[in-house]
């Protein structure tokens, strides 16, 4: 077995940046989910025999390579649609990888706090991970953005635990896998052995326990009635932002809907969706585009799922609303207005003291949150809609699953974020919301990537980036049953956030009666001499 020898604080700092660029290759469009599970090993190497507070500069070091390298895009968002400029765009860029870097050293100085002083540290080193995750999803505004979870979106087997713990109960998973194998790589003290025994056993045996139910989940899906499946269409328009909020164009936008939309109209489709803000004007005034999009829905017999921006005159003033409008073709209207707004996209934090950032929130203007969330019915349908990265966040989807959504369906725009990885990393977080509710997800982008995902989290099928595409399936509406983590939520996270804070604690008056000791063993002995 290898030993750890002492590295010098540059080989540190080397190792430290290795596992941000390692954990930024997890996640898609790359292709090497499959080393999330010994990722961390380097930042761990780096972390033996390291002082706390050296530690929390290696882990915000492994933080900011990892995020700087992860959301390079934001850097194309701001530039080219917030008008900040190349320059005025790094900021902002950094200032966001800074604080998602916070969470990544507060990890790193918990854990060289917890494996001084427990004997068996992993499961309480991979909660205190999740702990972190989920604190990191609420804060503030909440930004959950590829939790560590998410990278395994594609390994069926592995996800299905999610119907029970969520995308924390991965992440816990794959923090655990990294703190065995890197016990296995390095020596163990003969004290510790009996210790690192057990530990080990339990590991494998949660692990093995974790991809057993993937298998079983996956090979004994439920049968449903193929009677009650019902035929949806996507509609993927491709159009350009740039022009999007242009009313010159609003007319050939319209257009291309309706195109796309009677390309689909032979398979007699029960539900047509398209995108975030499909519809570029205010769909609840009447007008003939208004009236264009009635009379569509109406010669196709179908119900139309789609976007607009809404508003309503509060005192002496107007709000504006992100909203999800649901036309059935008997004509009746339902809505769902978006509850979770991108911070700095669609309003500004802090406004009275974050005026000259007002720049970032051209076109629309500032939104206001939706008041409720609420699925939408019509007939004998109900749908849980998610606007755009409201599909990041897991309670959401859970919420609109509990109030009776028999699918759940993501309207979002992604061509914010140009031939960049962020669709991809997008499509892949909503991957999980579809298994953790054992709910189908239909996901209608602007500019893709669009989707059809089934209960246990399979891609059925998928559109490429920025083309115009049409996608038409069968779908079978699921309301029978609620999974464990739609009765119960985050109970596994909360859990480890009360168990992270407890075994911190412990540690810390551990540590700091073991200071005292020494200190006053110190000072005796200086009286000795002085004697």
């Amino acid at each position: 077995m290898p030993e750890i020898r002492q590295n010098r604080t540059g080989e540190k700092r080397l190792l430290a940046v290795l596992t941000g660029l390692l954990l930024t290759g997890l996640f898609p469009p790359a292709h090497f989910s499959w080393v999330a599970w010994a990722a961390l090993v380097p930042l761990f190497i780096c972390l033996k025999n390291t002082a706390p507070l050296q530690a929390l500069k290696l882990g915000l070091l492994a933080g900011m390579a990892h995020y700087l390298s992860l959301m390079y895009w934001i850097i194309f968002v701001l530039d080219h649609y917030g008008n900040l400029g190349l320059l005025l765009s790094i900021g902002p860029y950094f200032l966001l990888s800074f604080y998602l870097s916070l969470f990544t050293a507060l990890f790193c100085w918990g854990m060289v706090k917890i494996t001084r002083c427990v004997s068996f540290p992993w499961f309480f080193v991979a909660g205190l991970w999740v702990a972190l995750e989920y604190l990191r999803a609420h804060f503030l505004s909440g930004f959950p953005w590829c939790l560590l979870g998410y990278t395994q979106y594609s390994h069926l087997q592995v996800i299905q635990i999610a119907d029970i713990a969520g995308v924390y109960g991965i992440s816990f998973l794959i923090v655990l896998s990294n703190g065995l194998v890197f016990s296995l790589l390095f020596r163990q003290t003969p004290k510790k052995k009996a210790f690192f025994r057990v530990q080990f056993l339990l590991g494998i045996l949660l692990l093995s326990a974790a991809v057993s139910y993937g298998f079983y989940k996956t090979g004994s899906q439920e049968t449903f009635d193929p009677q009650k499946n019902i035929t949806c269409a996507i509609i993927q328009p491709n159009i350009d932002q740039s022009v999007k909020w242009d009313p010159a164009y609003q007319t050939k936008s319209i257009n291309t809907y309706r195109r796309l939309t009677l390309s689909v109209s032979s398979a007699n489709p029960r539900l047509v969706v398209w995108p975030e803000t499909a519809v570029p004007f205010f769909f609840q005034d009447p007008s003939d585009l208004t009236e264009d999009v009635r009379l569509l829905v109406q010669a196709m017999h179908t119900d139309l799922l789609f976007g607009s921006p809404a508003y309503r005159r509060k005192k002496r003033t107007y709000v504006y609303y992100n909203r999800a409008y649901l036309l059935g073709s008997d004509g009746r209207t339902s809505f769902y207005d978006k509850v979770h707004l991108v911070p700095f996209g669609e309003y500004v934090p802090l406004k009275r003291f974050l005026f000259f950032v007002d720049r970032l929130v051209a076109g629309a203007g500032d939104f206001e949150p939706g008041k409720n969330v609420c699925p939408l019915r019509n007939r004998n349908l109900t749908i849980g809609p998610l606007v755009c990265f409201e599909a990041i966040f897991p309670e959401l989807a859970r919420v609109q699953v509990k109030k009776g959504a028999q699918i759940l369906v993501n309207l979002t725009n992604d061509a914010w974020f140009g031939f960049s990885s962020a669709p991809y990393q997008h499509l892949a977080m909503s991957v999980l919301r579809a298994v953790e509710n054992r709910r189908p997800l239909i996901r209608a982008a602007n500019t893709g990537i669009s989707a059809f995902i089934s209960p246990s989290g399979k891609i059925e099928e998928r559109s490429p980036l920025f083309v115009e595409a049409t996608m038409i399936r069968e779908v079978h509406p699921v309301s029978s049953h609620f999974s464990f983590y739609t009765r119960f939520g985050d109970v596994f996270a909360l859990l480890f956030c009360a168990v992270s804070m407890m075994i911190l604690l412990w540690c810390w008056t551990r540590t700091t009666g073991r200071d005292n000791k020494n200190t006053q063993a110190h000072l005796k002995n200086i009286h000795k001499a002085l004697e």
